[in-house]
């Protein structure tokens, strides 16, 4: 029955986690326009650090968190850093709608960095798809035509360093442990935001220090649903579910921001879906990727800032 199919639970699951997920990030935008991202990101830090307890609690794995690729590691955590801190930097000066049409972005450039890190194989299919999709991010950027800002530059860095991040983690995924993949990213966060939050740092009422722990809270619920939603279904349903926070986006910004996209984020961001939904579906379901670099990566750009990895199956081996 329609009701018991496991893409069907697997769609839904996935559309949870991406309201989650935009909440979450609604959330950010809130806190932003009132403290600086290194104080937003080193609390998001330090409240996820009981949920990760939490996970290793389960990790029966017998082994060390010495990592087997360092260099890979090293890379894949400073990636996560810059990507935490632009993202979220993005989603406090950018409108909503404006920050996720650009991020949109990372699949296609996971696309693109897979050719030399994974040794992927592009035809002119997916490389027209790409082409298509950055020109979906120069219609919202609209060079010339409206100044861009920092927000714009931090958004574009969250894009490229979230996908460098989630194509590393394609490489190496199958050696490390879930732990490394989880810790180093958050513990490099919390030591290099901690030592720039004496420079940066506010006062926290009560009710801002518990919107941060919110954020920490539906950070690992989205996370686990979006892995709960992989397992249920196939890649080709629940990778495309992600482009339902550009309709979040565009609900929260029109009800607490006073935010209204206008026709060249729309059509920008229509752009850049559609070719990321050209890239997944192909590689999906026409199974013309050996290694499927896109569908198998989680599609939610990892910020370093709590857990986002599961340590049951957090990272799909090839042709899963």
């Amino acid at each position: 029955m329609l009701q018991n199919s496991p893409n069907l639970r697997g769609a839904l699951l996935s559309l949870l986690a991406f309201g989650i997920f935009a909440t979450h990030d609604v959330i950010i935008k809130v806190l932003g326009g009132s403290y600086s991202v290194f104080q937003i990101v080193f609390f998001s830090v330090l409240l996820s650090f009981p949920l990760v307890m939490l996970m290793l609690m389960r990790d029966t794995a017998r082994a060390t968190l010495i990592p087997v690729h360092p260099w890979w590691t090293a890379a894949r955590t400073l990636a996560a850093i810059i990507t935490g801190s632009t993202a979220f930097y993005a989603f406090s000066v950018l409108p909503l709608t404006q920050t996720y049409a650009i991020l949109f972005a990372t699949p296609l450039l996971i696309t693109v960095l897979s050719i030399p890190i994974l040794g992927e194989r592009v035809r002119w299919h997916r490389w027209a798809a790409v082409i298509v999709g950055l020109v979906g991010v120069l219609v919202v950027l609209r060079p010339g035509g409206e100044a861009l800002t920092l927000g714009h530059l931090a958004a574009m860095t969250a894009a490229v360093c979230g996908a460098l991040a989630s194509v590393i983690v394609r490489k190496i995924g199958r050696d490390e442990r879930s732990a490394v993949l989880l810790l180093y990213p958050m513990m490099a966060n919390f030591v290099i935001m901690g030592a720039i939050l004496p420079f940066v740092y506010k006062p926290l009422p009560i009710e801002h220090f518990g919107l941060l722990g919110v954020i920490a809270v539906f950070a690992f619920a989205g996370g686990l649903l979006v892995i709960a939603a992989y397992k249920a279904g196939d890649a080709a349903v629940v990778a495309p579910m992600q482009y339902s926070q550009i309709v979040w986006a565009t609900v929260y910004g029109m009800l607490f921001f006073d935010e209204f996209p206008d026709l060249a984020t729309i059509v920008g961001a229509g752009i850049v879906i559609l070719s990321g939904l050209y890239i997944v579906l192909r590689e999906s379901i026409a199974g013309v990727s050996a290694t499927r670099p896109m569908t198998s990566t989680r599609l939610r750009p990892e910020t370093g800032t709590s857990p986002r990895s599961s340590f049951e199956n957090s990272v799909q081996t090839p042709g899963e």
